[in-house]
């Protein structure tokens, strides 16, 4: 049985880059928790991706949490009556800040987690968010991860008493789609299991032409590899 400063939560989206921050975790030798949350996302595809990985992945404990961020609603991700952009330029995602952008989900999404772990007494939380390669996220940056970690010792009662140093791991933070794919691979990640898509089609597949998935493409495309998913369409 692992101490519980092995125990790490891991927020598993389902998508290509939490996967790989799995797999990094569990080749680090940490005790994997998944947390997986429905926020009422119109690509509920990645809530039974994330089943997948944690399966694949031999995690024992994955918890889904239902938080209905749709009630606020903001984002194309969680309106019935925004569209998800399509057939973006490659050079121009991440140039401002797209409808994608669910206002403060991961702030929302991190203190869920930082809730979990101190429950376990762990001191450690894994997520695959990167600030090299994203869609202009302003939570997907260093400076952020830096004020939430200093948030975590203020706000818990082991960071006030000292009992623990909370440790916010993002091994994807600076790498790029093609470094993540080619991690991962290295990793033994198995990405056929995940889901990326903002917009799938009805029977579950990727549109590939939302600028997730044209990342996703890209990504695949430059690691000189096949992405194993199926898509509705590709321009890439």
């Amino acid at each position: 049985m692992t101490s519980s400063n092995q125990r790490a939560v891991v927020l598993l989206s389902g998508g290509l880059d939490s996967t790989t921050a799995v797999a990094w975790g569990r080749r680090n030798g940490f005790e994997l928790f998944a947390l997986t949350i429905n926020y009422n996302q119109r690509h509920k595809n990645e809530l039974n991706a994330a089943k997948r990985v944690a399966e694949f992945f031999q995690i024992e404990k994955h918890v889904f949490l239902d938080v209905d961020l749709s009630v606020f609603g903001g984002s194309s991700l969680t309106s019935a009556t925004m569209e998800v952009r399509r057939h973006v330029p490659l050079e121009e995602i991440g140039q401002t800040i797209p409808n994608t952008y669910v206002p403060a989900r991961n702030t929302i999404f991190l203190s869920l987690a930082l809730a979990y772990a101190e429950t376990l007494d762990s001191p450690h939380i894994i997520l695959g968010i990167n600030a090299a390669d994203y869609s202009g996220y302003p939570d997907c940056r260093p400076e952020y991860l830096a004020a939430f970690k200093n948030l975590a010792q203020l706000a818990t009662k082991a960071g006030v008493e000292g009992t623990t140093q909370i440790q916010i791991h993002a091994p994807l933070l600076m790498l790029g789609k093609k470094e993540i794919i080619e991690l991962g691979q290295s990793l033994g990640a198995d990405f056929s299991l995940t889901h990326t898509c903002y917009s799938p089609t009805a029977d579950g597949k990727s549109c590939g032409v939302c600028e997730s998935c044209l990342l996703r493409l890209n990504g695949f495309k430059e690691a000189g590899l096949v992405d194993p998913i199926e898509y509705a369409r590709s321009r890439l």
